[in-house]
């Protein structure tokens, strides 16, 4: 019989996700739960698994298409079903469950595998007499088999080598069967000469994950670019922000010396040598200290209830510019971490944004954010709150210049903190009060023994 899977539900407010790629094509055999496609919502890329074991029939959506929320997506040809033994409703609602980890009832024995790439020799005389017509395009000495399926890779990587010019199955043929990283898209790049008419302009954003601009057509005078995903959705929320809740922004610029040379000390210890603690893991310490004295700060106003909600948990949003655009992935419970943890926290949140790989879970539910604007070389800004948060403190450079230090000017290492809050929530003195607690630690990293 043939089965229809329609998308299903991926988030919460989602109603549509876009295809990215499939991992399948018509006429492949697929297994439950193997992985049938890569689709893009507003909040992240979601790897959607199969709720059929069969025969894939039809496709109906390509790549880069947007499918609305139960839109029919994919369909199967599924065996030891007669073609008129159409599934009752209440059987496709089964193997058809809402959110992202949604898995059919299992209907075979046996782990589910990833379907074995299949390669082909038939057409490797056609692709290495391709190759040496361009041999600028050609890996040295590379035996090439024509790839049927698409090399395996993460978005960010082929967007990265889409900008570059560079066809992955021609990295893949290199590589083998695994996938590709950015650093080997680079590797093909620099061995091959590839990429080389590309217009990129590095940014630095908060969690060090790689953004560049889009490569330029010679003579071309404008770009379009469509806006979904995550720029889509990030545009309408700071809208909603910036016009329901009055901002306020105060700044104070505080002497860290004595932090860094805190962390100094720590990179020193032995002990702590695999953690690589930085100033954001300290700020986003004492950021959990400092909302313990300013509970209007960690709140959200409910504007349905006429009532403020004050949270006595943190959930850290840390914001991040990605290659899909900016997201604010949170720290569940930050408040409870030591230092060596909400290290690891931050190198792991980074390391997901970085993959893409960051879940539509992790994006919600945030009860204060910190903005690290200083790997940007920027020294303050104005930021703007994510909805449903009543604050967001933006980190600015740390800076060597002549400051004021017990009655002589010295050189020393100066950082200015942003912080911006609604002003339903937060009074102007409340406010000081939690941005002077916070450059209090930074100055005297001993006082954090004074918050509680």
């Amino acid at each position: 019989m043939i089965a229809e899977f329609r998308l299903p539900d991926l988030g919460e407010g989602l109603t549509e996700a876009e295809v990215v790629q499939w991992l399948v094509a018509p006429g492949d055999t697929v297994t439950l739960n193997q992985t049938l496609a890569e689709v893009e919502t507003a909040k992240a890329v979601v790897e959607l698994p199969s709720p059929y074991a069969g025969t894939v029939s039809t496709l109906h959506a390509d790549a880069g298409a947007t499918v609305a929320v139960g839109a029919p997506l994919i369909a199967f040809d599924v065996a030891g079903e007669e073609e008129g033994d159409a599934p009752s409703p209440d059987t496709e609602e089964k193997a058809q469950p809402n959110l992202v980890g949604y898995g059919a009832a299992p209907t075979a024995t046996g782990r589910p595998a990833r379907r074995a790439r299949r390669t082909s020799t038939a057409g490797a005389a056609a692709d290495t007499a391709v190759l040496e017509a361009a041999p600028h395009d050609a890996a040295p000495s590379v035996s090439v088999e024509r790839v049927i399926e698409r090399p395996r890779s993460t978005p960010p990587v082929r967007a990265h080598a889409k900008r570059l010019g560079i066809d992955l199955v021609l990295v893949a043929a290199a590589l083998g069967d695994r996938l590709i990283t950015r650093n080997d898209v680079d590797a093909y790049a620099e061995r091959t000469g590839s990429g080389q008419g590309d217009v990129s302009v590095p940014v630095s954003e908060d969690l060090g994950v790689p953004t560049t601009a889009a490569a330029l057509t010679p003579g071309e005078r404008e770009t379009r670019i469509p806006i979904r995903g995550v720029r889509k959705h990030t545009a309408a929320a700071m809208v909603a922000s910036a016009f329901t809740a009055p901002h306020v922004t105060v700044f104070h610029t505080v002497d860290v010396t004595e932090t860094m040379d805190l962390l100094a000390g720590l990179r020193e210890d032995r002990s702590l040598s695999a953690h690589r603690i930085g100033p954001l893991a300290v700020i986003a310490k004492v950021v959990c200290l400092a909302l313990g004295r300013t509970p209007g700060l960690n709140a959200r106003w409910d504007e349905a209830a006429v009532e403020i909600v004050q949270f006595h948990y943190v959930d850290l949003g840390i914001a991040a510019a990605t290659e899909r655009g900016l997201i604010v992935p949170n720290i569940r419970d930050a408040e409870r971490l030591s230092l060596v943890e909400l290290s690891e926290a931050l190198k792991a949140l980074a390391e997901t944004a970085r993959a893409g790989k960051t879940s539509p879970a992790e994006l919600v539910g945030g009860t204060f954010s910190i903005s690290n604007i200083g790997v940007f070389g920027i020294d303050a800004g104005t930021p703007i709150l994510p909805p449903g948060q009543s604050g967001i403190l933006a980190v600015g450079a740390v800076r060597r210049q002549p400051w004021e230090y017990r009655g002589e000017i010295a050189l020393r290492q100066v950082m200015t903190l942003s912080l911006s809050f609604d002003h339903r929530l937060v009074d102007g003195a409340e406010g000081a009060r939690f941005l002077k607690d916070v450059a209090d630690v930074l100055e005297q990293p001993g006082r954090a023994m004074l918050l509680r």
